[in-house]
């Protein structure tokens, strides 16, 4: 009995890999994953795709991707003075890196 191959995950054509990753998180969390677990956080496009922070991290740093998680955060309300407003949703991507890899972010 044949094995069923899954399709290939749609890249988003209008997504080049510089335009998918908008920065990098350099916190003591992300710091702490980077040296000890090799994962890395980035702020993302929020249409990015996981197949897409993939190509974008692999073709941008030279690296084998792991695994990709995402989350998309929710913008937290503001108060100041008689207004409310509200931060910006934005996306984060924590990429895993194969163990031979590393990134120099500094």
């Amino acid at each position: 009995m044949a094995v069923p191959v899954p399709p290939q995950p749609a890249l988003n054509p209008r997504l080049a890999p510089h335009q998918v990753i908008l920065r990098p998180l350099v916190t003591e969390k992300g710091m702490h994953r980077a040296t000890r677990h090799n994962a890395y956080s980035f702020e993302v496009v929020a249409e990015a795709t996981k197949a897409d922070i993939r190509r974008a991290v692999e073709e941008m740093f030279s690296v084998k991707v792991d695994k990709v998680a995402v989350q998309n955060r929710v913008g937290k309300m503001r108060r100041s003075r008689l207004r409310r407003t509200s931060t910006k949703a934005w996306k984060k991507a924590v990429v895993k890196l194969k163990p031979d890899f590393k990134i120099n972010l500094f």
